[in-house]
């Protein structure tokens, strides 16, 4: 395995509960000292509890992920779905908060029309480096729904559906663009980094080029070559049950960290089950049935979900290698980068493809 060695924490990876504080506390709001690091790879997320008796959540993004610009976009996406009172978590406005500027640290600065990115000084990662960036919004305590059943399907495609109503109002500027190109750089980034098992390497990359042919053709065939406007919304872009959360009977859609554009179907197949089959056909008819009480659903994108599917399977391959120097990554995946997984892989996605066709 060629996979580069973790290295010691560094930066990012030394985040403290106490440099959390001190960003909380230049805003106007003061922890009580009860604090609780969240599941999360990509970014950094805490819970706070506040001496008022409440409680936010802090966001901290992970160095070189988003720039400024795409993270305020998927912020005023999240305003503009609660302003249409789509329940979503959207992130606070830090202008009301914040106490005298004059009183910060150098580099320390709010940015966006809304004041939802502070720029905070990294004092663990020493004179020179770059502010972290920080956002903040409500904790909001749930639990995770039951969505098995066709009503309970249907409510969340209703939820959905508000969310794209709002989302085929404008354009992302700055966000992922979500095409088959992904595929085949996620290929190619896969193999830059030589990750894969010398042994292995030639079966998986001929497997990995086919999936990544067919899900360019699919996309082609759905949405026509070079499709933009039409087919495209501003998209949730991960949404599947883990980024669903039930309070006092309200389902809520929380995480929009990988907002996008992209056709609607990326917002629904993740909820369904498995591959083709009649359990999977009605659990989307239902989910269907509560989106087009909201919008129209074009059902040619029915063919996407397999695309869809193996599209998500290379690129997450991609970002566990290109995140393995963070120390988290070898851990939540141990197994990445043997031979069982790259054999595994290729099996995977020589199945795609021939779905796909």
């Amino acid at each position: 395995m060629s996979l580069p060695p973790a290295p010691t924490p560094g930066g990012f990876g030394q985040l403290t509960p106490q440099t959390v504080l001190a960003a909380l506390d230049a805003v106007g709001l003061r922890g009580d000292g009860r604090i609780l690091q969240l599941n999360s790879y990509e970014n950094r997320v805490w819970r706070v509890m506040l001496e008022d008796g409440g409680a936010v959540v802090a966001k901290f993004y992970r160095p070189g992920r988003w720039s400024d610009a795409q993270i305020l976009e998927e912020h005023a996406f999240t305003l503009e779905l609660a302003a249409a009172e789509v329940p979503v978590l959207a992130p606070l406005s830090m202008q009301l908060l914040a106490a005298p500027p004059g009183a910060w640290p150098d580099g320390a600065a709010i940015s966006g029309a809304h004041g939802t990115l502070l720029h905070w000084p990294d004092a663990e990662a020493g004179p020179g480096a770059a502010p972290l960036r920080v956002s903040l919004s409500p904790w909001l305590g749930g639990r995770d729904p039951e969505v098995e059943s066709p009503q309970a399907f249907e409510r969340l495609g209703r939820l959905i559906g508000r969310v794209h109503a709002v989302g085929a109002r404008g354009r992302f500027a700055h966000r992922l663009h979500l095409d088959a190109s992904l595929a085949h750089r996620a290929v190619q980034t896969l193999i830059a980094l030589d990750v894969v098992e010398p042994g292995l390497r030639p079966r998986w990359e001929s497997a990995a080029r086919a999936a990544a042919d067919a899900v360019e053709r699919a996309f082609g065939r759905v949405l026509g070559a070079g499709a933009d406007a039409p087919a495209l919304l501003r998209l949730h872009g991960d949404a599947h049950r883990g980024n669903l959360l039930e309070r006092d009977t309200t389902l809520h859609l929380v995480d929009f960290d990988d907002a996008c554009s992209g056709p609607a179907m990326q917002d629904l197949w993740l909820f369904l089950d498995g591959h083709e089959g009649e359990s999977r056909r009605r659990q989307l008819d239902a989910l269907l049935r509560g989106y087009e009480d909201f919008m129209e659903f074009d059902d040619a994108q029915r063919a996407l979900i397999e695309p869809l599917r193996t599209l998500r399977l290379l690129r997450h391959s991609a970002w566990i290698a290109e995140r393995w120097t963070d120390p988290a990554f070898p851990r939540a995946f141990p197994g990445f980068g043997s031979p069982n997984h790259w054999a595994d892989q290729t099996v995977l996605l020589l199945e795609q493809a021939d779905r796909m066709g």
